[in-house]
């Protein structure tokens, strides 16, 4: 790499440190730093054009899909669905080993395919399942790690905020993205549950085995309930991966299903809508402030030619791809220390994605190995959000709990990248039948 340029990513990155440690948020950080960097090293009048591209891409009409797929999953936490979940899985699962905790894990993995936000998924199984598995006998630890851990599959199983933030900072397919990450989802979600299990015939004590046996009814009844869940994730999944719809289309459906479920399930209050309507703008204004203030460092960094640099410098290392990119990984995965995960997506995905492409690797198949990495993001401290959420969500439960928990789970997540470094059609073979 050059001197200039690895003289502006040292002051960027430097800077966007000083901005963090005075409490500012990374958004803003960024926004700033992009600022006086194109003032500075371009030319002041190139802060108005950059103002026009900002103002360009966040009023494309593609990322309506946010604040409509933000307010199906806000609904349906809020109308029940959550308890639905838990109590269905574990009439069938409740012969296994840690049957709650697996429970848990499969209810955050049907919740994911209905709401993209990682803490909202685990604060909705978590605040029924984790009282329910510490009532059961259950470690603490194991029940907060479990729940932790099965929340961020909300990133991964489609839809996902994240993955249409990745999109558009990389001019990625939406649509091929979320067909990526359903396969990939389902084998994270297999490799918790397994995690679980082992845990749980290691250390008995810690997961208590339930000896209620499930009746015929029991059975009969959760698949009844599950029927109106299926159904919405049938038409707004199933619909894209079909070329029916688009996402946005598919999240317009999947908005006014949540709505017409909770008006089924009694729970349709203006209470509940209001709030529904509130979290709604919140999430949605912070991905628009994330987007514009990445796109701001973005034209900066590219006007001065830093990811090309990083890119020559990278693949000129006398190392195979595979190396440069476990690196890769491994920076994302250290960073997830101390960033939340969207702000790690718009901070390395602009600076490192011309070297991933440089190395060959299929942008869609980088999206799902970015977004599994930032799942480790939000479980591991100090700077965990699910960990947060669940001290939030579960009365009694303390951060230090669910990361001592969550740990362990670390490493199937880690397992679950090294399988798609070596099975890259895990993730792209449904993105191959979209046309």
């Amino acid at each position: 790499m050059d001197a200039e340029a690895a003289t502006v990513l040292m002051a960027f990155l430097g800077g966007l440190v000083l901005f963090l440690a005075t409490g500012a948020p990374v958004a803003v950080g960024m926004g700033l730093i992009g600022a006086i960097g194109v003032a500075s090293f371009v030319s002041v009048p190139a802060v108005a054009q950059v103002a026009n591209l900002a103002f360009a891409e966040s009023a494309s009409f593609i990322l309506v899909v946010v604040p409509l797929f933000v307010l199906m999953g806000e609904v349906l936490a809020r109308s029940g669905m959550g308890e639905i979940l838990f109590r269905a899985a574990r009439v069938w699962l409740r012969r296994l080993p840690a049957a709650s905790a697996v429970s848990t894990i499969g209810a955050c993995a049907v919740f994911a395919s209905v709401c993209g936000s990682s803490p909202v998924t685990a604060a909705t199984i978590g605040s029924f399942s984790v009282p329910e598995m510490v009532r059961q006998g259950y470690r603490r630890s194991l029940a907060l790690g479990a729940t932790a851990a099965g929340g961020t599959l909300g990133i991964l199983i489609p839809p996902s905020v994240p993955m249409i933030l990745y999109g558009v900072l990389t001019e990625t397919s939406i649509a091929r993205l979320f067909a990526a990450g359903l396969l990939p989802g389902l084998l994270m979600a297999a490799l918790l549950a397994a995690t679980a299990l082992l845990v749980a015939v290691l250390d008995p004590g810690g997961a208590p085995r339930e000896h209620v046996e499930s009746r015929a009814g029991e059975r009969r009844r959760s698949l009844l309930d599950l029927v109106p869940v299926l159904l919405l994730v049938g038409a707004v999944i199933g619909s894209i991966y079909a070329g029916i719809a688009t996402p946005t289309e598919a999240a317009a459906v999947g908005a006014a299903g949540a709505l017409l479920l909770a008006a089924f399930w009694r729970r349709l209050t203006p209470a509940l809508l209001g709030t529904s309507l509130d979290r709604t703008v919140r999430t949605t204004a912070m991905f628009i402030l994330l987007l514009v203030s990445g796109l701001f460092a973005t034209f900066m960094l590219s006007r001065l030619g830093v990811p090309q640099a990083v890119a020559e410098a990278l693949t000129g290392l006398p190392l195979p791809p595979w190396a440069v990119l476990t690196a890769i990984v491994g920076v994302l995965v250290i960073l997830g220390c101390f960033l939340d995960p969207m702000s790690i997506l718009v901070i390395m995905v602009p600076i490192l994605f011309p070297t991933v492409v440089a190395l060959g690797y299929d942008p869609v198949w980088f999206g799902v190995i970015v977004t599994i990495t930032i799942e480790i993001a939000a479980i591991t401290p100090p700077v965990g959000f699910n960990l947060f959420v669940l001290r939030s969500a579960v009365p009694g439960a303390t951060v230090a709990e669910a990361a001592r928990g969550s740990l362990v789970f670390v490493v199937p997540l880690l397992l679950g990248i090294l399988i798609l470094f070596f099975l890259p059609g895990i993730a792209l073979f449904l993105p191959s039948l979209i046309s």
